[in-house]
Order: structure tokens, then C-alpha cells, then sequence
């Protein structure tokens, strides 16, 4: 999954119709409003694109959807792990990885219950990774069910399998990515942070780009930021993008998905606010936040002079 250039990897949203029905044709716009902005890949089927209030057909039918739609344009990679018995796991992840994606993510979460210790969720990823041939996959260290952080060490042993591509760290934790980053050093390998306010930090490290909620609501800002983050006529702009993204983080959580689909809509694009997952009631009072970040952000994009998508 890694790059020689610094990529941006989308956690996709599922667009919804009014009656909560999968909208295919918003799906296509918006696979397309990735691409549009520089999308160095795509992560369909994941937290933000509401994965377990799916259905298993439903699931797979967004990702082949994706990958129809992208063509062979970005490689495509889609959770795989939803619980249940390590042989369901591995049934599970043929099917997406036979859908065409470059890897099938797994969930920590998923594979160890929150008071395992360590050895038995490292158990649980070999048993998995013996049932599913030579298949690619990542991690993806989700905050639902339980947060399950995947250690330097722990994750050294399994890029060196030679089968994990690609991590999504959640950490949190800068110093815990720089020696993740030192230990699972080899070549195909990229970890894709997901934490903004050390974004710039992180991607000097050595992390192979971005993979973060902000890209649904701006996704060109953090392809910009992917390209420029080193660049050194460009600190000052860089610098200003980081402290933009740190101080409007709050409001972009609160209540996500719904209000990054409220925000897209401010941007012109014909997606419904409508999610399956209970995450607040989107109040006028957060309306006119995200009116307020959607202004702050025309300025910035007009200042830094961006290429929006459409």
C-alpha cells in the first residue's frame, strides 16, 4: 500500500436516501469526489461508512460498488473482520478480498475481547492469517467495539509475515508511531495515521499519509497538506493548515457522520444527512458551527488557492 509520495486514503461514507436505504448513485459522486481530490487510495466499508449497521451483502455490494466505480484508478482496501469465530473471519475476508480489493483490513477490536492480553489476540491474527492464504491485509485499530492498540513490537511480528500492508493507527501517540515505524520498516508496508494535530509530525516521520475523518468534509485540504507538508517554501501555509484542523477538531466529531454530511451538502453536494448509527441529534446550534467552519474553510481553500473537487 505504500507510496513513493506521501497519499491520502479516504474512510468512506455510506450515503443514505431518505427512507435509509444505501444510495448507489450519491455512492458513485462521492467515490468520484475522492478521486477528484487526489484520494492516493480508498477505505471503503469502515467506521465512517456506518460498517456495522450493514448488512453482509450490503457490505460487499459498497465495496464492489467502489471498486467499479475507481476502476483500477487507486487500489481499494475494505474491512473484512465483524467477529464471531476465527473460521467466520476468514470466510468473511475471502469474500471482500475476492471482490477485488488490494488488502482486507482487520479489526483489533474484533479479535480479542478487551481483557485478552496480548498473546491471545497475536493467537487470534495467526490463526486467521493461516486461514486465508496469501491474502494482503491491514489493521485498523477501531474505537468500536474497544480501541485495541497494536503495539511496535506486536506489530513488527506481523508486517514481517510479509502480509500486512497497511495499518490505520489511532493511537494517538507520535512517539509509539515513530517506533512503529522503525520496527515494521519493509518494503510494501505503509502506516496511514488518523490523528490531525500531529498530522505534519507524523508524516515527516516516515508515515506513509493521512487516512482521517477531516478528508469527508475536505478532502483536497488534506491531500495539500500530503504534498506540501515538507515543502519548504510552503512551512508558513503548512503550519496555518495543522492549526486550522486542531482548532475545528471538536466540532468535526461531534455527532459524525451526520454533520460531515451536512457540511458536504453546504459544499453543493447532493448527499442526504441520514445515518443508521444513533450518534446525537444534529441541533441548530451545531448547524451553524459547521455554517462557521464551512466559511472559515472557503477562506483557507481561496487563500491557499486549492483545486476543490466537485
Amino acid at each position: 500500500m505504500k507510496t513513493s509520495e506521501k497519499g491520502f486514503i479516504p474512510v468512506m461514507l455510506t450515503p443514505f436516501t431518505a427512507t435509509g436505504a444505501i444510495d448507489f448513485d450519491a455512492l458513485t459522486r462521492l467515490t468520484d469526489f475522492y478521486l477528484q481530490a487526489g484520494a492516493a487510495g480508498l477505505f471503503a466499508n469502515c467506521l465512517s461508512s456506518e460498517m456495522f449497521e450493514l448488512s453482509e451483502s450490503e457490505r460487499l455490494r459498497v465495496i464492489e460498488h467502489v471498486l467499479h466505480v475507481v476502476n483500477g484508478l487507486v487500489p481499494v482496501v475494505a474491512t473484512g473482520t465483524f467477529g464471531g469465530p476465527i473460521d467466520q473471519q476468514a470466510d468473511f475476508v475471502k469474500k471482500v478480498h475476492d471482490t477485488g480489493t488490494q488488502a482486507v483490513i482487520l479489526i483489533t477490536g474484533l479479535l480479542a475481547d478487551e481483557t485478552d492480553p496480548d498473546s491471545v489476540f497475536n493467537e487470534r491474527v495467526f490463526q486467521l492469517l493461516d486461514r486465508t492464504g496469501t491474502i494482503p491485509v491491514g489493521f485498523y485499530e477501531c474505537p468500536v467495539p474497544y480501541k485495541r492498540l497494536i503495539s511496535p513490537q506486536q506489530l513488527q511480528v506481523f508486517v514481517d509475515t510479509g502480509r500486512v500492508i497497511y495499518h490505520k493507527d489511532t493511537s494517538l501517540d507520535l512517539v509509539q508511531i515513530k517506533e512503529k515505524l522503525r520496527l515494521a520498516a519493509r518494503p510494501g508496508f505503509g502506516l496511514y495515521d488518523a490523528y490531525m494535530v500531529h498530522a505534519v509530525d507524523s508524516l515527516r516521520a516516515g508515515s506513509a499519509g493521512l487516512s482521517c475523518i477531516q478528508g469527508n468534509y475536505f478532502p483536497e485540504l488534506i491531500v495539500w497538506l500530503c504534498r506540501h507538508y515538507d515543502d519548504a517554501s510552503q512551512q508558513e501555509a503548512v503550519a496555518r493548515v495543522q492549526q486550522f484542523i486542531i482548532e475545528h477538531m471538536d466540532v468535526m466529531h461531534n455527532v459524525y457522520p451526520t454533520v460531515s454530511k451536512y457540511f458536504l451538502q453546504l459544499r453543493g453536494f447532493d448527499i442526504t444527512t441520514v445515518t443508521r448509527r444513533d450518534v446525537g441529534h444534529f441541533t441548530p446550534e451545531l448547524a451553524r458551527q459547521i455554517d462557521a467552519l464551512f466559511a472559515a474553510y472557503t477562506r483557507l481553500q481561496d487563500d491557499l488557492a486549492l483545486t476543490v473537487a466537485r
